[in-house]
């Protein structure tokens, strides 16, 4: 037997599965919690000088290097994935979830300038490891 739906589901009908709370177990939300992000940070500022624009936070440099090598993902991909991701925005330092994608796929070239992949690599392994349990 097959029951026909009476209407089609629309986002506003959705309920989101987390509740509208991030779930602390989530792979994502524990490598936040075990990165030094000071200490990414003390190296990061490094690259810059006092005066320029404005440069966007290492949290979302690095946060978006590790998502693009962890899930093995292009730079266009990557950014769309965090634009789609609660998680994802969280790992990355957004306050907030926002529709919006937070950076341009060519930010991610200069991410990589300025954090070394070692880092990242670390990171990396450090994610598998969370996702197997």
């Amino acid at each position: 037997m097959y029951a026909m739906a009476e209407t089609q589901l629309t986002v506003y009908d959705f309920v989101h599965p987390f509740g509208g709370a991030l779930n602390e177990g989530n792979r994502w939300v524990k490598l936040a919690a075990a990165t030094d992000w000071v200490g990414l940070e003390r190296q990061y500022a490094t690259h810059f000088h006092k005066g320029g624009a404005q440069a966007l936070p290492v949290r979302m440099a690095f946060g978006s290097l590790v998502i693009r090598a962890a899930l093995g993902l292009s730079d266009r991909q990557t950014v769309e994935l965090i634009r789609e991701d609660p998680y994802l925005q969280y790992f990355i330092g957004l306050a907030a979830f926002q529709h919006e994608a937070p950076f341009s796929a060519h930010s991610m070239a200069a991410f990589r300038k300025r954090v070394p992949e070692r880092q990242v690599t670390r990171a990396v392994r450090q994610f598998k490891k969370l996702s197997r349990g």
